[in-house]
């Protein structure tokens, strides 16, 4: 039997390594900026909606980067084809616009005018 890369079994793995993935990487990415948010002594809830907000497009490049060494450029799209049909359990919190590069450059921008504003705040 030969094996596919594009298939829903090898989909699926991607998607489970990904949601694996998710969590630590928004911890690794986030807490330089919930430090530097600390020692500014800002309100928590701007830390962390700013750590958020900051590590998010850095998560989001690291797996789509994932899913393109897997399948690789020419065929990535259809991993996002078969993850947004499934809304409620493998695309769940997955929409197309997440891995655009000016979105993601959006909420890393919006994040870092969350600081001098959290500074002005306290």
């Amino acid at each position: 039997m030969a094996y596919s890369e594009l298939s829903e079994k090898n989909y699926k793995r991607i998607s489970l390594i990904n949601w694996v993935l998710a969590p630590a990487m928004l911890i690794v990415f986030a807490w330089p900026y919930h430090l530097l948010c600390r020692l500014l002594d800002f309100n928590e809830l701007l830390a962390f909606s700013g750590s958020l907000l900051f590590a998010a497009p850095f998560m989001m490049t690291v797996l789509h980067g994932h899913v393109t060494m897997a399948l690789g450029a020419m065929h990535r799209h259809l991993y996002y084809d078969w993850i947004s049909r499934r809304p409620l359990t493998h695309g769940f919190f997955f929409h197309p616009v997440f891995f655009l590069t000016r979105f993601r450059l959006t909420l890393l921008l919006i994040s870092l005018i969350f600081l001098p504003v959290g500074y002005f705040l306290v």
